[in-house]
């Protein structure tokens, strides 16, 4: 079932796909490349079908964020806008098909060395739940523009505008076998898949956790090429010599609680100089208070829900270890009364570099405030991280 976060409502039953549909798929992908009906198929020909694609794309645009908005919880407002970096980006990367040149080394005489570019192969690309149609266009418009055949794995949380992303791209005419989605779970299909022989390339973009294990399973299978994206618990810094601290609030309020927090490049982190720790941290919550979350269909609300009861769950239960550790709760804290999977807001001060709040990554909308004195400590503080991103 995929449900609606706002609601409790169930939207759909979704086929899970397992590791017997992740070896049809790639027996079609392969096939597709072999075939050459796109991976051989001219420049600007591969081109038309993309931009095709994109216009598809735009020509529904309110179909697709509403899928999404309905699947994860996000502001249709905010899905919209994902929509049209979606769509930009399909429309960047067709139009660089007949663009990017290949290169003539520079050799002696007696030799001629040509780099040219040409397809990796079968591409499988799993993608996250925050930002399901963004994600996923960063991952199949480079790798379809190239004329590789696509295999995307939707996250189970927001699988729905991906399957109709599938159908747009049939109308396009992208051929049989070249994108192709199958919904399910990462340690099922996603799992057959980083495992599989016949997977010339991995993209991801999740939790670093899943990421070591997908980095894994490329070594245990034909050491396939691996792009990760993985967490990450971003620092804002904030000196005593800003000069619109207002601005700089808002902004360090929304880098954080866009999106419900749910961001892997989030600033989840919040340093700020202790002279003027406790005036901004006040602009900060006053800034805060204005991004309360609403329902989802509301163009006027900043934030939705949270895309399920296992991350709400998550999210609440590091409030609970913030308090526990002795952090200074300033703002939200407790779930919103009602039906939905709601968290407002919530704000820590005085976090330590020891408390759990201060060195995981969360994934929604709590910010993690600390002081510092000078700008040696600062940079220490922001660097002061396992997270890569």
């Amino acid at each position: 079932a995929t449900v609606n976060p706002a609601t409790g409502e169930t939207l759909a039953e979704v086929a899970s796909c397992d590791a017997a549909d992740a070896e049809v798929a790639v027996a079609a992908a392969r096939a597709a490349v072999d075939g050459g009906a796109w991976s051989r198929l001219a420049p600007g020909k591969r081109k038309a079908v993309l931009l095709k694609l994109a216009d598809l794309m735009a020509a529904h645009k309110h179909e697709l964020a509403l899928l999404d908005t309905l699947d994860m919880g996000k502001p249709i407002s905010s899905a919209l806008g994902d929509l049209a970096g979606a769509i930009g980006c399909l429309r960047y990367q067709a139009e660089c098909i007949d663009k990017l040149y290949g290169e003539v080394a520079p050799t002696g005489e007696e030799a001629l060395a040509l780099v040219l570019r040409e397809p990796l192969g079968v591409v499988a690309a799993i993608v996250p739940w925050n930002f399901p149609l963004m994600m996923t266009a960063w991952k199949i418009a480079p790798a379809l523009a190239a004329g590789n055949s696509v295999i995307l794995k939707p996250s189970e949380k927001s699988p729905l505008s991906a399957l109709r992303l599938a159908s747009l791209a049939r109308e396009a005419g992208l051929p049989r076998g070249v994108f192709q989605v199958l919904p399910g779970y990462g340690h099922t299909v996603g799992k057959a898949l980083a495992l599989s022989m016949e997977v010339d390339c991995l993209a991801f973009t999740g939790s670093t956790g899943v990421g070591k294990q997908l980095m894994q399973y490329a070594g245990q299978s034909n050491l396939k090429k691996v792009y990760l994206e993985c967490g990450g618990k971003s620092p804002n810094l904030v000196f005593a010599d800003c000069k619109d601290l207002d601005r700089v609030a808002e902004h360090a309020a929304a880098a954080i609680f866009h999106n419900q927090g749910e961001v892997c490049i989030a600033g989840s982190r919040l340093l700020v100089e202790n002279s003027i720790r406790e005036a901004f941290v006040e602009k900060v919550l006053a800034a805060a208070e204005a991004m309360q979350p609403g329902d989802p269909l509301d163009p006027a609300s900043f934030m939705g829900a949270m895309v399920d009861q296992a991350q709400y769950e998550r999210v609440l239960d590091y409030i609970r270890r913030g308090v526990e550790e002795g952090a200074q709760l300033r703002t939200g804290g407790a779930a919103l009364e009602g039906p939905g999977l709601f968290i407002p807001p919530t704000v820590f001060d005085g976090v330590t570099e020891q408390m759990a709040i201060g060195r995981e990554e969360i994934f929604g909308p709590v910010l993690a405030v600390f002081g510092f004195d000078s700008e040696a400590e600062a940079v220490r503080l922001a660097n002061d991280s396992d997270y890569g991103l």
